[in-house]
């Protein structure tokens, strides 16, 4: 830790550079010991990226890239994937104005799911704030993260209805229009109408909980373990995946547990 702060209190050295936030599971205290460690960058523009380029290779010893902020989507935004003294650190870049945005929206009731290579659920907006609300400040010389992490602590309340709304609408819609795809065994639009059912299932059963939920990985699992949720959660919407097969008969079969899944959970947000 004492290296990480090390880190986070140079790079807030650099110009644009606002405070530096430890997220992921290391933040939230789930990580293996193989895991990365992510590194938030809060900026704002411009960011000094020909600062941060040799500050990566006196901290790695060697070549690295650094990216531009948007380098790495419209999202995930940017950074640098470093390895220093053997344990990989992300550094991924925040831009701290749109943050403040978005946690404007949340309180509003209002978000938005943007597409990013490598989140096939797509990006919610509300996991920006998820982010800063449960992340490790590491370095904060203006103070401004700090007070933005206890105004984000509240989980919203529109944001929690406007999160159950729609999975209560969307989910049954789209396992319906799933079953336009039974007939000709086009297992490639029903497994993708599943994914995206189970998606909105796991971010309802978050919000109804009042936790933030920041990406697709381990989600399913994650809700399993709310109260809210039904007996056996994961294990039958991991099920759902595994028995899809090809044939109409398969396909349906999958939807059937399907509908019965959703239903359980909308019945359970709705108490």
């Amino acid at each position: 830790m004492d290296r990480l702060l090390e880190i986070a209190n140079r790079l807030t050295r650099v110009d644009g550079v606002v405070g530096v936030c430890l997220g992921g599971s290391r933040a939230r205290g789930t990580h293996r010991p193989d895991s990365d460690f992510d590194l938030g960058l809060y900026y704002r523009r411009p960011l000094d990226t020909a600062a941060l380029r040799p500050l990566a290779v006196e901290l790695t010893g060697g070549s690295v890239e650094v990216t531009e902020p948007g380098g790495w989507g419209p999202w995930v935004d940017g950074g640098g994937w470093l390895t220093i003294a053997g344990h990989r650190v992300d550094w991924i870049y925040r831009d701290l104005d749109r943050v403040h945005h978005i946690w404007q929206e949340c309180q509003a009731g209002t978000f938005e799911i943007g597409a990013q290579a490598g989140h096939p659920l797509g990006v919610y907006s509300h996991a920006y704030v998820g982010e800063i609300a449960v992340g490790r400040i590491l370095a904060d010389p203006s103070g401004e993260l700090r007070a933005l992490q206890e105004q984000t602590r509240r989980y919203p309340e529109p944001l929690r209805e406007a999160l159950i709304a729609s999975a209560q609408w969307e989910a049954p819609f789209i396992l319906g229009c799933a079953r336009k795809g039974v007939t000709h065994g086009d297992a490639f639009y029903v497994a993708g109408c599943l994914f995206r059912a189970v998606g909105l299932l796991v971010q309802a059963l978050h919000a109804h909980a009042r936790c933030w939920l920041f990406n697709e990985k381990d989600a399913v699992r994650a809700a399993g373990a709310l109260a809210v949720a039904p007996v056996d959660f994961a294990e039958r919407a991991h099920a759902l995946f595994a028995m899809l097969g090809t044939t109409p008969e398969a396909l349906a079969a999958a939807l059937d547990e399907a509908d019965r899944l959703a239903a359980e959970v909308c019945q359970a947000l709705a108490r």
